[in-house]
C-alpha cells in the first residue's frame, strides 16, 4: 500500500504521490510485504523490527531465555555456536556459573526488572543479579565485562544453539587470567 503524502506535483500521476514523513514507499514488495504481516500476525512496525534486527545483527541469532519460575525473560542477540567460560573463582564455583559474553547492545530485558536483585561482593563490580522468586542467575553483569553481560547457556530456551564450547578460566587468580587472555575483554564489544 502506497503512503498518503502530499497532492502530485508536475510530472507525478495521481498514483505516484512520495512518502509522507516517517512513510517509506516499498514499490514492487509492497504486495510481499502486506503478505509477510498478515502471514506472521505482524504490525508494520512488528515486521519492520524482525528487518532491522536480521540486518543489524547479521550472523547472529535471537536466543530467548529467562529463570526457573518466568518472572524474568530476556533476549539476546548472540552466536548459534557459543564460547563459554567455566570460571573457578569462589562465586562461580558455588554456582556453577558458566556464561557466554555479550555487549550489552544486544541484550534486552523482556520481563522482571522489579524482580532482580543483585549481590555484589570483594570489588563490588560484577554485579550478580538474580531471581527473588526462584534465585536462579540467567545472566549477571561480569567484573571483566562491566559493559555487557555475562549469559547462561542453561537458561536459553530450546532451538537456537546449535554448539558449545567451553573455555576454563581460573577466576582464582582473576587479574591474571584476564591480563593474559587474548580476547575476553573485547567480548562486550559491539
Amino acid at each position: 500500500k502506497k503512503a498518503d503524502g502530499p497532492q502530485a506535483g508536475p510530472g507525478l500521476g495521481a498514483q505516484e504521490q512520495p512518502p509522507g514523513p516517517g512513510a517509506f514507499d516499498l514499490g514492487a514488495q509492497s504486495g510481499r510485504w502486506a503478505a509477510f504481516q498478515e502471514r506472521h500476525r505482524l504490525s508494520c512496525e512488528e515486521a519492520a523490527r524482525l528487518l532491522l534486527d536480521a540486518y543489524e545483527y547479521r550472523g547472529l541469532v535471537k536466543h530467548t531465555g529467562g529463570c526457573h519460575c518466568g518472572a524474568i525473560r530476556f533476549e539476546v542477540w548472540a552466536s548459534a555456536d557459543l564460547h563459554v567460560f567455566n570460571c573457578n573463582c569462589s562465586i562461580c564455583t558455588k554456582k556453577q556459573n558458566r556464561h557466554f559474553i555479550v555487549p550489552a547492545s544486544r541484550f534486552k530485558l523482556l520481563k522482571g526488572a522489579d524482580n532482580l536483585t543483585t549481590y555484589t561482593f570483594n570489588t563490588h563490580r560484577a554485579q550478580h543479579t538474580f531471581c527473588k522468586t526462584c534465585g536462579v542467575q540467567s545472566f549477571y553483569t561480569p567484573r571483566s565485562n562491566p559493559d555487557g553481560y555475562g549469559i547462561a547457556p542453561h537458561c536459553l530456551d530450546d532451538g537456537t544453539v546449535q554448539t558449545i564450547v567451553t573455555e576454563n578460566i581460573n577466576g582464582k587468580e582473576w587479574e591474571k587470567a584476564v591480563k593474559e587472555h587474548k580476547t575476553i575483554r573485547d567480548m562486550s564489544k559491539p
